[in-house]
C-alpha cells in the first residue's frame, strides 16, 4: 500500500499546523461528495474506480485484442489528459529499451495529436509506411486542432495502406456519446467506439477508456490498475479519519507549505520509468489549481540525473520550493555491482552491493542535503512498479488534487486559461468567425 511520510516537513511547518487543517479538509471532502463545489459537473472521477465493472473491462480488453492481433503499431491520437495518463502508465511498465526488443507480441504504441510539429508528423507517417497500424482517436469534440490534424493524416494513411474495410477494424474512437465531429465520424465509418463520460475531465480520465484501452493494447494488466485505484479510493474516502487518509494529509501539507511561502513543488523520482508519471502529475495539478492568481507551481526532476544540473538550484537557489519524492521500494530486477582488480575509479567499496542500494543511499543522502539546505521534503513510497501500485498512485494524486483546490478556493475542473491561445491561433490562421480577432491582432502586431 502507498505510504506517505511528512516527517521531513516538520522543520519548516509543524505537524500541529498541518493537523489544524483537518476540519477544512473535512469540509472539502464533504463538498466533493455532496457535489456542492465549483465545477461539480465534473466529479465523475471521484467514484470512478469503484464503478468499473468486470464486464466493462472485458469490453475494453476485447477491443485491445483486436488491435493487438491486427497491428504492428497503434497510434494514440490525443492531447493533454487524452494521452498523458496512458503514456505515463505505459512508459512506467515497459522495458526501458522496448524499441530494441520488438518481439511481435505487443504492438509498438506511438503518440500523436499532442503537438503541431511538422517534422514529428512527417517522421511518424514515414515510420508507418508499409506497416500494419491502427489508431485510437481520443477527442470529446473531434475538433481540437492538434488531435484533429493528426487524425486526418493517420486516417487517410491507414485507409490507403490497409483498405477501408480493415481500417474500420483498427481505428477506434473514444469520444462523446452523442455529439461532435469525432462521434459523427465514428458512426459514419462504423468504428468501434467508447464514450468519454461527460462528468470526467481529461486530466482525470486515466481510468476511463481514454487510458485503459491504450494500456491494454500495450499488454498491461488493466484489472490490476483498476484494483489499485479502487483500494486507494477506499483508503482516501471522506469517512476515513484525517490521520489515516494519505490524500487528505498530502493536501493539507501542500496547503500549509503554500501558505508559508513555498510556491513551487518539485516532484522527484529515482526511477527513470516514472518520468511521464511526473508529466501527467504536472498537468493534473497545474491545470486544476492554477487559477485566480493562485496555485502551487508544479515542476519535476529525474534523479539522480538532474542532481548534476537542477540539483544546484534545488540545493542553493531561492527558498520558495518544496520537494515531493516518489520512492519505489523494490525494483523488478536485481543487479550486483562488480569488483575490479585495478579499481581505477575507486569504487570497489561498492562491490557486491545491489545497484538499487546505491540508488537508495543517493536518495537518502539527497533528502538530508536538501532538508539541510532549506527544502521541505514529502516522501511517497510504493512497494514496486506494477499496474496495481500505479493505480493507487493515480487515484491518490487525483483525490489530493481535488481536496487541495477546495482549500485554495478554485474550481479544480475548468481550464479557462487554456482557451486564450486558441482564440489567437484561430484568428492568425484566418478561421471563419474570427475576423474581429484577426483585425485586433493585426493592429497589435503593427504597433
Amino acid at each position: 500500500m502507498l505510504n506517505l511520510d511528512i516527517t521531513k516537513v516538520a522543520p519548516f511547518v509543524s505537524k500541529e499546523t498541518i493537523n489544524g487543517y483537518a476540519d477544512s479538509i473535512a469540509e472539502a471532502q464533504n463538498a466533493l461528495e455532496a457535489g456542492t463545489c465549483p465545477g461539480n459537473d465534473y466529479l465523475g472521477w471521484l467514484h470512478l474506480p469503484s464503478s468499473i465493472s468486470p464486464e466493462f473491462l472485458a469490453e475494453v480488453k476485447n477491443a485491445a485484442a483486436t488491435l493487438r492481433a491486427e497491428c504492428e503499431a497503434v497510434v494514440v491520437a490525443g492531447i493533454g489528459g487524452s494521452y498523458l495518463g496512458a503514456k505515463a502508465v505505459i512508459e512506467a511498465l515497459s522495458n526501458s529499451f522496448q524499441w530494441l526488443l520488438a518481439d511481435g507480441k505487443n504492438p509498438v504504441i506511438l503518440f500523436a495529436g499532442n503537438n503541431i510539429g511538422e517534422d514529428y508528423l512527417y517522421e511518424l507517417t514515414s515510420y508507418l509506411k508499409g506497416k500494419k497500424f491502427g489508431v485510437i482517436n481520443i477527442s470529446k469534440s473531434g475538433t481540437t486542432t492538434e488531435t484533429a490534424l493528426a487524425f486526418r493524416l493517420l486516417k487517410k494513411q491507414c485507409e490507403e495502406q490497409m483498405g477501408k474495410e480493415t481500417a474500420r477494424k483498427v481505428i477506434v474512437a473514444i469520444t462523446d456519446a452523442k455529439r461532435g465531429a469525432a462521434r459523427t465520424c465514428a458512426d459514419k465509418e462504423g468504428y468501434k467506439s467508447f464514450v468519454i463520460p461527460d462528468n470526467v475531465g481529461g486530466r482525470f480520465s486515466v481510468l476511463t477508456p481514454v487510458g485503459l484501452l491504450p494500456i491494454a493494447v500495450a499488454g498491461f494488466d488493466i484489472d490490476a490498475l483498476v484494483k489499485g485505484a479502487q483500494d486507494m479510493e477506499a483508503q482516501t474516502a471522506a469517512s476515513k479519519p484525517f490521520a489515516e487518509n494519505p490524500a487528505a494529509i498530502y493536501a493539507a501539507t501542500r496547503y500549509a507549505l503554500y501558505a508559508s511561502g513555498k510556491k513551487i513543488e518539485i516532484l522527484a523520482n529515482y526511477q527513470p520509468k516514472l518520468h511521464f508519471i511526473a508529466e501527467w502529475w504536472k498537468q493534473l495539478f497545474g491545470e486544476s489549481e492554477g487559477k485566480d492568481k493562485k496555485g502551487v507551481y508544479p515542476a519535476s526532476v529525474d534523479l539522480t540525473t538532474d542532481l548534476h544540473s537542477m540539483g544546484q538550484w534545488i540545493q542553493d537557489g531561492e527558498r520558495s520550493i518544496f520537494e515531493t519524492v516518489i520512492s519505489v521500494l523494490k525494483p523488478n530486477h536485481s543487479l550486483l555491482f562488480p569488483s575490479d582488480e585495478e579499481n581505477l575509479d575507486g569504487l570497489n567499496f561498492l562491490a557486491g552491493k545491489r545497484v538499487d542500494e546505491v540508488n537508495k543511499m543517493a536518495e537518502l543522502g539527497t533528502q538530508l542535503a536538501h532538508v539541510d539546505g532549506g527544502v521541505p521534503n514529502i516522501r511517497i513510497t510504493i512497494d514496486c512498479l506494477d499496474a496495481y501500485h500505479l493505480g493507487q498512485l493515480i487515484y491518490f494524486f487525483e483525490r489530493a488534487c481535488g481536496l487541495h483546490c477546495q482549500l485554495l478556493g478554485v474550481n479544480a475542473f475548468n481550464q479557462p486559461g487554456v482557451e486564450a491561445y486558441k482564440k489567437n491561433m484561430f484568428a492568425l490562421l484566418g478561421k471563419p468567425g474570427y475576423e474581429a480577432e484577426t483585425e485586433a491582432i493585426k493592429q497589435r502586431l503593427n504597433k
